[in-house]
C-alpha cells in the first residue's frame, strides 16, 4: 500500500519496480497488470481510471483498506484471525473468484487499455 501510495512520485523519478515480465516476453498483459496503477489512481480518487486498468483494482483497495486495521488489531491483542468456511463454499467461491479474475483478464486482453 505505501508503494502504491507513492507510486506517481517514484514513477516520475524513474524508480519504480521493474516491469511484469509475462508482460516483456509475451507482449500481453497478465491477470494482474495493472493493478499498482490502479491502487495509485485510487489514492487519487479516480476510480473509473481504477477500473479501466485493472477492473479488480477498486475492490481489491478497499478489501485491503479493510484488512488491514483488522489484521493490525489482530495483532496488537495477540489473536488469530479463522474464518471458517465449508468445503462446498469454499470450492464454490475459488471457482467464482477464478472466474471472475478470468472475465478481468479478457477484458485487458480485448477492450480496457494496458
Amino acid at each position: 500500500m505505501v508503494y502504491t501510495r507513492i507510486f506517481w512520485a517514484a514513477y516520475a523519478m524513474h524508480v519504480t519496480a521493474p516491469p511484469c515480465p509475462f508482460l516483456a516476453i509475451t507482449h500481453h498483459p497478465c491477470p494482474f497488470c495493472g493493478g499498482t496503477r490502479s491502487f495509485a489512481y485510487m489514492w487519487d480518487g479516480n476510480v473509473a481510471r481504477a477500473a479501466a486498468l485493472y477492473p479488480l483494482g477498486p475492490p481489491l483497495f478497499f478489501a485491503t483498506l479493510v484488512l488491514i486495521p483488522a489484521l493490525a488489531v489482530a495483532l496488537l491483542v495477540n489473536r488469530d484471525l479463522i474464518v471458517r468456511v465449508p468445503d462446498r463454499l469454499r470450492h464454490a467461491g475459488l471457482a467464482v473468484g477464478l472466474a471472475v479474475l478470468g472475465a478481468s483478464w479478457a477484458l485487458k486482453l480485448t477492450v480496457l487499455p494496458n
